[in-house]
């Protein structure tokens, strides 16, 4: 199998149904695990998946202060995550009210794949993009160089 060139993703970024199997751990608890899930493709950026709200434990998410702004989606809600005995701060978003081209995903989660115990599609554990603002999955499908890699400083 021949991997995506995230040079080769859109700008504008691309929303797009994922066949991918997914499952993300926090905490000793299970946020999600299942298919069904979005990802947005934006070029130099590994994917950022994004988990339907009906199949993702809210149990374990608490709103949390602030929002953010993209351009493509619009304003971000973010949630703290409490799992075990942890708290993982604005781990966590949503786009409640998402630009036009992206209300497929209005109300679903994306999240900070380095912050969470362990992410994997199809079994394999993925990366999590370079940098503390990127929601990026790397993964064996992908192939950067990708956006906040100090060792691209052109892309920081």
């Amino acid at each position: 199998m021949t991997a995506e060139k995230v040079a080769d993703y859109p700008r504008p970024p691309r929303l797009e149904v994922s066949p991918d199997h997914v499952l993300v751990r926090v905490g000793g608890d299970v946020l999600f695990d299942g298919v069904g899930c979005m990802r947005v493709l934006e070029t130099f950026h590994p994917p950022t998946y994004y988990l339907p709200a009906a199949s993702t434990n809210q149990k374990l998410l608490v709103p949390a202060v602030g929002r953010s702004f993209c351009e493509w989606k619009g304003v971000a809600d973010y949630f703290d995550v409490i799992a075990g005995e942890q708290r993982i701060h604005r781990a966590v978003w949503r786009y409640s009210s998402p630009t036009e081209s992206f209300q497929a995903i209005a109300g679903w989660f994306a999240l900070y794949p380095g912050l969470m115990d362990g992410c994997w599609l199809n079994g394999e554990q993925v990366t999590a993009q370079p940098g503390c603002f990127y929601g990026g999955w790397i993964s064996s499908a992908v192939e950067g160089p990708f956006k906040g890699d100090p060792h691209h400083p052109e892309l920081i």
